[in-house]
């Protein structure tokens, strides 16, 4: 069966500038944290071990030409372009990244750009971090200089990539830094967020910019684990506190009445001023981006909460293993690939079917070395992988979703966080040691696809 995708369809693969640049000027939280604790990071490999993109960019583009990339998108380091976060601005920074811009322009690859993917300023995180509201109005100045400086080539501005990450990583499950179990703090960190998402909205739409600006959400479907009201309930409260905290301010303008009540009857709603609620509402976007790597399954708590542990989610629900579900086992993920078509059509039914694409989908496996065929890596499985939520993406756009492209994560095998080089991810090989390109046979099946605006599959 053929599969072709809508005319001007987006192709193309994301990443960050903490996982690709290396070598920069201002500290982040992740430079301090692996500092201090590098046992944390996957054989000790800290955020300056990239991929090189900040010596590199030049030629991979070209690369990404190669793969017949239509756009790309990767993200402003903070802390590379003002190093404190609130002073002078870094003239190299604004040379690198005026050179990536004009470059892609040229080559006909459209730049996506996010402001904050994870790598918070040190300076900042050593004033609160997002949970103080000194941050958030410095996040709108950064914004605001972002968009003076590179709006007239940029088109498409995303605020954040997965903001619940921080929120879920830095203070619920002691996967980020500053490494807090607190759930009121979480919940803070997570509205400011949101103020700085809307502040950063607000300020686009005065400069009168030529382009679009939205957001980047991890939505991990919620499934109960039957059709008992007990197993609906709690699916609807994971969906509500990992999906819709973010999905309904920044396509509503609003937050869902349940989850404000929710929090309140256990004491948890962070602090609000009055005027953040017009805020808010000024915070909705043009394009949503959406970021599919997994199911979340869920049923009923099988036992009582201890009330002297911490207030968590899973005060509410426990997770679920489906039987015979499909593994990523160096992941520890689920693969389902209905998910995407289910998040596009929520988003159809419930959301006034906005304007989106997936802007990122992959999957990470070890030890890829294990499948060179003549001096290639046969990622068979990624093509698998990709061509099956493809597949779903097209049943979605065939009934009336508003998809507009699908990004890989990601164009080079990257620096992931604490799991650093454990998995690979990438279209193209990453030989760390010599920096050495070589594209994989995924590449080349992508390559094709972009090229043609369609695949075949049985």
């Amino acid at each position: 069966m053929k599969y072709a995708f809508p005319d001007s369809f987006w192709w193309g693969s994301a990443s960050s500038a903490l996982q690709t640049e290396g070598a920069r000027e201002g500290e982040t939280t992740w430079d301090y944290w692996f500092a201090r604790e590098p046992n944390r990071f996957h054989n000790g490999v800290g955020p300056q071990q990239t991929s090189t993109f900040y010596q590199h960019w030049k030629t991979d583009i070209q690369l990404l030409k190669q793969l017949n990339h239509n756009s790309f998108r990767t993200s402003i380091s903070w802390a590379r372009l003002i190093p404190d976060g609130i002073g002078e601005v870094n003239p190299e920074a604004v040379d690198f990244y005026n050179q990536v811009i004009d470059e892609l322009n040229e080559q006909g690859i459209t730049p996506f750009m996010t402001l904050f993917h994870f790598d918070m300023p040190m300076a900042m995180q050593e004033i609160g971090g997002w949970e103080n509201r000194d941050v958030v109005d410095a996040y709108a100045r950064y914004a605001q200089i972002c968009f003076e400086l590179f709006g007239d080539r940029v088109l498409h501005w995303f605020t954040f990539n997965e903001p619940i990450v921080p929120v879920e990583g830095g203070y619920l499950y002691d996967f980020h830094y500053p490494n807090v179990v607190d759930f009121k703090r979480a919940a803070t960190v997570a509205y400011h967020t949101v103020l700085a998402h809307a502040q950063a909205v607000r300020a686009y739409r005065a400069g009168h910019y030529a382009g679009e600006i939205g957001i980047v959400l991890n939505l991990t479907p919620s499934y109960p684990r039957s059709q008992n009201p007990a197993d609906v309930k709690a699916a609807n409260v994971a969906d509500l506190m990992f999906n819709r905290s973010f999905l309904d301010p920044v396509l509503r303008g609003e937050y869902p009445a349940d989850l404000v009540a929710l929090l309140k009857s256990y004491d948890q709603l962070p602090a609000c001023k009055p005027e953040d609620g017009f805020l808010i509402a000024e915070g909705k976007i043009d394009l949503l981006g959406v970021n599919y790597y997994q199911p979340r399954r869920v049923k009923c708590r099988d036992s009582a909460v201890n009330p002297q542990a911490p207030f968590m989610p899973e005060w509410f629900f426990d997770s679920y293993e489906m039987p015979g579900r499909k593994m990523n086992p160096y992941r520890g993920w689920e693969i389902y690939e209905p998910g995407i078509y289910d998040i596009l059509v929520n988003l159809r039914d419930n959301y006034g079917n906005p304007r989106c694409f997936i802007s990122e989908n992959g999957m990470g496996v070890e030890n890829e070395q294990r499948f060179i065929e003549n001096g290639q890596i046969n990622d068979q499985y990624r093509i698998e992988f990709i061509s099956e939520h493809l597949a779903w993406l097209h049943k979605g756009i065939s009934e009336g979703c508003n998809c507009l492209g699908y990004h890989m994560w990601t164009f080079i095998d990257n620096w992931s966080w604490c799991n650093a080089y454990k998995n690979r991810y990438g279209f193209i090989q990453l030989d760390l040691a010599t920096q050495k390109r070589t594209i994989k046979k995924s590449g080349e099946w992508f390559a094709a696809t972009a090229l043609n605006n369609s695949f075949d599959r049985e």
